[in-house]
């Protein structure tokens, strides 16, 4: 492994931005990354108190990415970044990852991947042919609990999975905040900045990918039904998707930012022909593992439990009882990363366990699922066929 922490650039997340505070805090969480430039607004002033806000050089605090790159890919082997992190709004996400690849730094990059399947496309073509590393942080997938049921599914332990439910609701966007001056609601209510989806775009995407993480299956089918419940919104704020998979198995899911009174209440329960697995974000130590002939066991992470599998307690931070979250989670994806790109970068091979984060691969999933979901719920054919 290498010697030395790895080197980040920030595009996007200025002063105000509540996901850039998220990422430098996920990535500062295990001491093996420094933040040592930005162009983190396209606003000039706001970029510049944000470096001074970060302690960042000023000739190292850039107005656009385009300068970051072209100046950072510039200076000496020793001084210049590994990798760009990208927590810009959606439609701001392909041109600097696709920049930075072909500069030849590797890539973190905010869910949804890109604004369409096709420019997710360009950017796996480009990763592929640069032999790059390409993280997309689909937070939920970090936590332990969840690594832990994706094991047991991969090992049988419930049997041939038939039966997916899960749900997403929120409540924050009961009301049409976007005209009230919520900055967050705003970009992700307007087509020109969000993409085609509004609600199956930004939490949709977020519970696909969970069932998909977990179970290993893929879609065939689905059959939608996407909803604007507040009057004089421009993009879905509620939505239903029946689900087919590939080995029989059937799944419903629900994705809805008008639940009013909910947070972000995002569960998980998948059933097999022996046992079923619940896991639910707001209570995220806790997986729920239920028999046909037995009662339900309760596995917490932490504490160095023995049926734990070695996914889940690699990620886990605290002894048992010590509660971790979003945060954790979240640093679990950019420490796996980071390990993968320091044990490539000394010309070693990652392990397993440091690969268990998302890629590329997973952003192309996300972008044909929001395609496929807006296509089906235009539709009056019951059943739409799920192709990347």
């Amino acid at each position: 492994m290498l010697n030395r922490k790895l080197r980040m650039g920030m595009i996007g997340g200025g002063k105000d931005a509540f996901i850039g505070a998220i990422h430098r805090f996920a990535a500062n969480m295990d001491g093996l990354i420094e933040l040592c430039c930005g162009a983190l607004s396209i606003n000039p002033e706001i970029a510049a108190d944000s470096g001074k806000m970060l302690f960042l050089p000023e000739d190292r605090t850039y107005t656009n990415y385009e300068d970051m790159i072209k100046k950072e890919s510039a200076l000496p082997e020793d001084k210049r970044i590994d990798f760009v992190t990208i927590v810009t709004p959606n439609f701001a996400h392909f041109a600097p990852a696709m920049m930075a690849l072909e500069h030849g730094f590797n890539v973190v990059i905010e869910k949804p991947i890109t604004f369409t399947l096709d420019e997710a496309k360009q950017l796996q073509q480009k990763v592929n042919e640069t032999g790059l590393t390409l993280c997309l942080t689909h937070t939920y997938s970090g936590y332990p609990m969840v690594k832990q049921a994706r094991q047991m599914v991969k090992e049988g332990a419930i049997g041939k999975v038939r039966k997916i439910w899960v749900e997403y609701p929120q409540g924050w966007l009961s009301k049409l905040s976007e005209r009230e001056g919520n900055a967050q609601a705003a970009w992700r209510t307007d087509p020109k900045k969000s993409g085609k989806s509004g609600c199956m775009g930004d939490i949709g995407t977020h519970a696909a990918h969970l069932a998909k993480y977990i179970t290993g299956l893929n879609l065939t089918h689905i059959c939608a039904d996407l909803n604007i419940l507040v009057e004089g919104r421009h993009l879905d704020d509620d939505g239903n998707v029946l689900l087919k998979y590939d080995n029989g198995a059937a799944g419903c899911l629900m994705a809805s930012q008008v639940a009013a009174g909910e947070e972000n209440a995002l569960k998980i329960r998948i059933y097999g022909e022996k046992g079923g697995l619940e896991w639910a974000q707001q209570e995220p130590n806790t997986l729920l593992v239920k028999w046909l002939d037995q009662p339900t066991q309760i596995f917490r992470a932490g504490g160095g439990y023995s049926y734990l599998s070695p996914f889940a307690t690699k990620n886990c931070r605290t002894p048992g009882g010590h509660p971790e979250g979003y945060l954790e989670a979240f640093g679990n994806i950019y420490h796996n990363f980071a390990q993968t790109l320091s044990a490539k970068l000394s010309n070693s091979e990652p392990t397993e366990e440091m690969l268990d984060f998302p890629r590329v691969e997973d952003g192309i999933f996300g972008m044909a699922f929001i395609d496929k979901v807006v296509e089906s719920s235009k539709s009056d054919v019951k059943w739409t066929k799920f192709e990347i």
